[in-house]
């Protein structure tokens, strides 16, 4: 008998926000809006595998059909209060060499905007992924390239990127926003 080996081959990452009276419920339909619900989502550390290539979600399902869970790193924020804003975001740091594997960071966050929580997440990445990589201080703006927009580490080039998604928070109802990659 073969067995199943739990390397992915394929990764997506994606995001949804739920709004419902019930907390559980608001959960539920975040799930739902970011393409996930009719999974069992199985929580796993930050490392990103080498080799993995990103895909759509649906692509990424149908390479193994009779999938009932995900490995997935997930943030998540929920709120009940009026006029909050909540966000959770999802930041990916990857070697431009294949054969290394990545990092992901999850961060979720009141009252600052998507373009702030998705750099803030994707600068975590890089960091966590810089302590791999043996640099025992991570200096952002010193290892960020502007004119190529990626991080040289150590001597390894890294792309980021990430997937946040945010909400304002309404009266009567519990709004919750998740972002994941899988």
């Amino acid at each position: 008998m073969q067995r199943a080996t739990l390397v992915p081959q394929y990764m997506f990452l994606t995001k949804g926000v739920g709004r419902h009276k019930e907390k559980l419920a608001s959960f539920e339909l975040a799930l739902r809006k970011a393409g996930v619900a009719q999974f069992n989502l199985v929580t796993v550390s930050s490392i990103s595998p080498p080799a993995a290539r990103s895909s759509p979600a649906r692509r990424a399902w149908r390479s193994s059909p009779r999938v009932r869970s995900l490995f997935c790193v997930k943030s998540q924020a929920q709120s009940d209060e009026p006029h909050r804003l909540i966000s959770a975001s999802i930041g990916l740091a990857r070697p431009t060499d294949p054969n290394m594997f990545g990092y992901l960071s999850e961060h979720h966050d009141y009252g600052r905007r998507d373009e702030e929580i998705a750099d803030y997440a994707e600068d975590l990445a890089a960091g966590m992924l810089a302590t791999t990589l043996g640099v025992t201080e991570f200096d952002v703006d010193e290892s960020w390239d502007n004119s190529r927009e990626l991080y040289k580490i150590s001597d390894k080039l890294v792309k980021t990127r990430s997937i946040t998604q945010s909400a304002v928070g309404r009266r009567g109802v519990w709004t919750t926003v998740v972002a994941a990659q899988s």
